[in-house]
């Protein structure tokens, strides 16, 4: 993804409640503002955020069909937005 306020991550995708409890702890350990941040554009947290979450997944492919664990889902994680955002997949034979 190439952008440096969102991220991608790969966690559990049944439970809605599992999102909420991971936005709710980063949000915790990452606070929206803080005295001590130095950037210009207010937006520090989601440079904080984004560097943790990652930019990028591996994922491989079987038969046309992504190999995820049964309870696992791809999230696009924004934390400075909503903005548009563009990402890039690459698929490589194996």
């Amino acid at each position: 993804m190439p952008h440096t306020t969102a991220g991608l991550a790969i966690n559990e995708n049944a439970d809605p409640m599992v999102s909420h409890d991971i936005l709710h702890v980063i949000d915790h350990l990452i606070p929206f503002s803080d005295s001590a941040y130095r950037h210009m554009e207010d937006n520090s947290a989601a440079h904080v955020k984004a560097i943790l979450c990652g930019t990028s997944e591996t994922i491989f492919v079987r038969q046309g069909r992504l190999l995820l664990g049964t309870w696992q889902g791809i999230f696009f994680c924004e934390f400075d937005g909503p903005r548009q955002r563009h990402y890039f997949i690459k698929a490589m034979a194996g």
